[in-house]
């Protein structure tokens, strides 16, 4: 596929994106808010916060100025922006948005108090428009590196869903198909609820046991919210689910796994949160996620007591301490 595709948000997601798209032959632009840290990575050719050490192919376009960016004839537009900045950022592109130009959402979150997932979000501001999600186990260091990485698209638009299978595909970034858009976002999400509590096993220096069974207990949980709200269980034994799931909670790439291993050994979340480059989506999605359980009427235990801990200030041995004496009952 030849085209022109903007991507929105210049972290090292996007980035990536940009320079397997650049590298595939695609006329790709990579849009970031802070002009002075475009200018910055224009000049030392590489990302340097994000992706350092990694140079951008030639012919990537790099700028701040969304009203140049999308009104240069956009075949698609790939939002890679934090969820926490989403709508803020969607706003800004609304005034030069062509409707009906494809959007790609590769957001994982949930928005505070609107309870929307990623492509709604996009959605609400621009209207009804043509969008997908991509989403599943893919580091970006690993992908920009050319490292094979396996993930899904999901739309109830089949056709919209091959258009962007055929534009991400490559020999090293293999992309299937997937009509389950709740339960690929969804996944996306809670995944990096489990990471962080998988973080603080870590900080604790508990066992590959305790990592292993919360990986399961934690996608029990994230499957059960799932089917609630309308998602196929077979999504979240897939990419999106348990794939997206074992990759974050064991990758020392992962920032919520860090955040929380921060925690275990005793570090405030307001003093981590401070020393960080890049959001750790978990954070804010424990809030999101929690009260969707409340509004589905789903038990979800280790992303309450996540909650409690980075919220409530609830000692982490203790968290740990109650959900292991909870009480008995059937696995299923």
């Amino acid at each position: 596929m030849k085209g022109k595709v903007l991507i929105i948000g210049s972290g090292g997601w996007g980035t990536a994106l940009a320079i397997i798209l650049q590298k595939k032959g695609l006329n790709v632009t990579l849009w970031g808010r802070s002009p002075e840290y475009i200018k910055l990575i224009e000049k030392e050719n590489e990302n340097v916060k994000f992706l350092k050490g990694i140079p951008f192919p030639s012919g990537l376009q790099l700028t701040s100025d969304l009203s140049v960016a999308a009104n240069n004839e956009i075949d698609m537009i790939v939002s890679s922006t934090p969820s926490l900045y989403l709508r803020s950022v969607i706003e800004k592109l609304q005034p030069f948005y062509i409707p009906g130009t494809k959007i790609v959402s590769v957001t994982k979150g949930i928005e505070n108090g609107s309870l929307m997932r990623a492509s709604h979000v996009i959605a609400d501001v621009l209207g009804k428009q043509p969008i997908a999600i991509l989403s599943g186990p893919s580091h970006a260091e690993e992908v920009a590196r050319e490292l094979p990485t396996t993930v899904v698209i999901a739309s109830k638009n089949k056709q919209l869903a091959e258009e962007a299978q055929n534009l991400f595909i490559t020999d090293r970034f293999r992309v299937y198909t997937n009509y389950d858009e709740i339960g690929v976002e969804l996944g996306g999400a809670t995944k990096n609820i489990i990471a962080i509590a998988a973080g603080i096993c870590v900080g604790f220096k508990f066992g590959d046991n305790t990592k292993a069974a919360l990986i399961t207990r934690g996608l029990a949980e994230a499957t059960r919210l799932g089917i609630a709200m309308g998602a196929d269980e077979s999504t979240f034994m897939g990419l999106a689910g348990i794939g997206d799931m074992i990759t974050t909670c064991v990758s020392k790439y992962g920032r919520n796994l860090r955040l929380g291993e921060r925690i275990g050994k005793g570090e405030k979340l307001s003093d981590i949160l401070a020393s960080m480059e890049q959001v750790a989506e978990g954070v804010m999605t424990t809030k999101s996620v929690l009260s969707l359980a409340a509004k589905y009427y789903v038990d979800m235990p280790i992303t309450q007591e996540v909650y409690k801990i980075l919220f409530e200030d609830k000692n982490p041995q203790k968290a740990v301490n109650d959900l292991m004496m909870r009480s008995p009952r059937s696995e299923v």
